[in-house]
């Protein structure tokens, strides 16, 4: 850390650069008076670096509290600092066309205010989402009803409704550590994420887009500005696509390129993502537009100016995820494990030299372990781990090993007087598991992640941390943000929407269970069956002429009603509604606050 160049200001000058106003006060809110984001909570990210951060992180959360509109070239602003991620605002011919409307409705909403009480009161004319992340769409009824055309990636809907219904209980539980709305904003709190401070807490909407991008270099004009769209599918979103605006010599690179190493695998949880495709979708957006644009721009963060500055930032982004995974898939071919590699790995100099390559969202150890993970799995290859004890059986076997409760507590101490904290995790980690109850290994348990978070140059490190800190002493917090709103509900396909209950059924209880069910959607003109088969739930679209138990006759949305836990009013049926019953009996519902440090 102390070679890094703290001294050199072209960070913060670049987030500086074409400020036009600041949201005063910084705080934006629902119609019943909740706040959905608060940025001035943040102010104390203007005082010199505590001894509870860590100077990188806390001067990545310098730049990113910045908030407000810039202009980033003639007739091309973006609203920065008033969600996780970038609004980008391109003015055409008669109004303007966004890109990416921010996580919430009312964020969107608050940013296109700003936007035209400095530049007047143009029409929404377009939206583009750049990929399939909720951050870049949720907003979108903040600034549209749907009525102009609206361009996204293609598969766009598939991944961007799935990941959010499939696993999005988990992943919305553990999003909770990850960026820590939970924690207090201060200096021994939450600071940040990395990508940006923090995720709004408003409604997540979503309209689907009216058309969609298929091809690398498929041209289309909006409002009277002309993009050139390069589709990158498999990198930082299964859908994904960045774009040119010749004309404006203008690059948006969605979230392919950002001023910190990006996630391979988040810790809330997601599909592991693809380095190697992800640095050679670099090499060819350098090849196709490095040449074209001066100004280089993302969904999250500050812009890139300068053609030569740009090629340089993008060469150091590409080199970046090539080095990852080249690097990974060496050792482990030499044998070593995912843990290994992560801990053997050593960044080029001139990496580490830059800023923006940074591990504040992404790290260089889980990283790596992504990539492990995706192409050898969550097994090492060591039998010894093939067959282990679940957490619990596993804590209580090696606390009796060490000595009993007391044993441990006392080697936990002397590690963690040692500086040893990793270890002093372990340990105590076990104490807790055996008797979650034990006040006191909860309490060294939450001075040792505490302590760890306050060293963390990865914000969302810092933030799991920190959170289980506070979980330890003070109970589970529940999520406060639904990824899986009515609209994202109402976007499902007819498959994802028997996928989404397939996945509830208990498996055990519908052992015995057996039958079947037809459901004929009126309104789409389309025949499904689902069988629960040895607790599995079947879904064949077109079934044959086989009578089925029970035939339903109803449109998408009762069948959503249905799946949402409504009644079935207005639905026609043959044969015994008891079949159903049956059914929704051997349903559960996902734990929004299940146990993450305790058991």
């Amino acid at each position: 850390m102390a070679d890094l160049p703290f001294g050199d200001r072209a960070d913060f000058e670049a987030a500086d650069r074409g400020f036009l106003a600041a949201l005063d006060p910084a705080v934006i809110k629902t119609a019943d008076g909740r706040d959905v984001w608060d940025g001035d909570a943040y102010g104390f990210l203007a005082q010199e670096c505590p001894d509870t951060a860590h100077p990188s992180l806390w001067r990545q959360g310098q730049l990113c509290v910045k908030q407000g509109l810039y202009e980033v070239t003639d007739g091309i602003y973006q609203i920065r600092g008033l969600d996780l991620s970038n609004m980008t605002l391109i003015e055409g011919e008669r109004g303007v066309v966004v890109v990416d409307p921010l996580l919430s409705v009312e964020c969107a909403a608050a940013g296109l205010r700003l936007y035209r009480e400095q530049r007047g009161d143009r029409p929404v004319s377009a939206v583009i989402y750049t990929h399939s992340h909720a951050d870049h769409f949720g907003g979108v009824r903040g600034v549209t009803d749907g009525s102009v055309p609206i361009l996204a990636p293609a598969h766009f809907m598939e991944h961007a409704v799935s990941e959010n219904v499939y696993a999005g209980t988990a992943m919305n539980r553990r999003a909770t550590y990850m960026y820590g709305p939970a924690l207090p904003r201060s200096p021994e709190g939450q600071i940040g994420a990395g990508l940006g401070l923090t995720t709004s807490t408003g409604t997540i909407s979503l309209i689907p887009p009216s058309k969609d991008v298929t091809r690398t270099g498929q041209e289309e004009t909006l409002d009277g500005v002309r993009f050139v769209f390069q589709l990158t599918p498999g990198t930082e979103a299964p859908a994904e696509m960045n774009f040119l605006i010749p004309e404006r010599r203008a690059l948006c690179m969605a979230e392919n390129a950002t001023h910190n190493l990006h996630n391979i695998l988040t810790l809330r949880g997601a599909l592991v993502r693809d380095t190697r495709v992800w640095a050679r979708y670099l090499t060819e957006a350098i090849a196709l537009f490095a040449g074209q644009a001066e100004v280089c721009f993302a969904s999250h963060h500050w812009p890139t100016w300068g053609a030569e500055n740009i090629v340089t930032f993008l060469s150091q982004q590409r080199d970046l995820y090539a080095y990852l995974h080249d690097q990974t898939l060496r050792m482990l071919n030499k044998g070593m494990t995912g843990t290994e590699i992560a801990e053997a790995m050593r960044m080029p100099p001139a990496l580490e030299r830059a800023w923006h390559t940074h591990g504040y969202y992404g790290s260089v150890s889980h990283n790596v372990k992504a990539i492990y993970q995706r192409y050898l799995g969550w097994f090492d290859g060591n039998p010894a781990h093939l067959w282990e004890h679940p957490p619990v059986e596993q804590a209580r076997r090696y606390v009796e090993c060490m000595g009993g409760r007391d044993g441990v507590l006392a080697y936990a101490r002397r590690y963690l007087d040692d500086g040893d904290l990793r270890f002093a995790a372990t340990l105590l980690n076990h104490a807790v598991f055996t008797d979650e109850n034990d006040s006191q290994a909860r309490s060294m348990l939450a001075e040792v992640y505490t302590r760890l978070g306050h060293g963390c140059e990865n914000g969302t490190w810092r933030n799991f941390y920190l959170v289980a800190a506070l979980e330890l002493t003070s109970g589970i917090v529940p999520a406060d943000l639904d990824t899986t709103s009515p609209e994202m509900l109402a976007a499902l396909t007819v498959e994802q929407v028997f996928d989404s209950v397939a996945i509830r059924v208990d498996g055990p209880k519908a052992w015995n269970e057996s039958l079947a069910i037809d459901w004929h959607l009126t309104d789409l003109n389309q025949r499904h069956r689902t069988t629960l088969s040895n607790g599995a739930l079947i879904h064949q679209p077109d079934p044959p002429q086989q009578p089925a138990d029970l035939t339903l006759t109803l449109t998408q949305r009762q069948l959503l009603g249905l799946v949402t836990g409504r009644q079935a009013d207005g639905i026609e049926h043959e044969g015994d509604m008891e079949v159903l019953r049956r059914l929704t009996a051997v349903l559960e519902n996902p734990d929004p606050a299940f146990s993450i440090v305790t058991p």
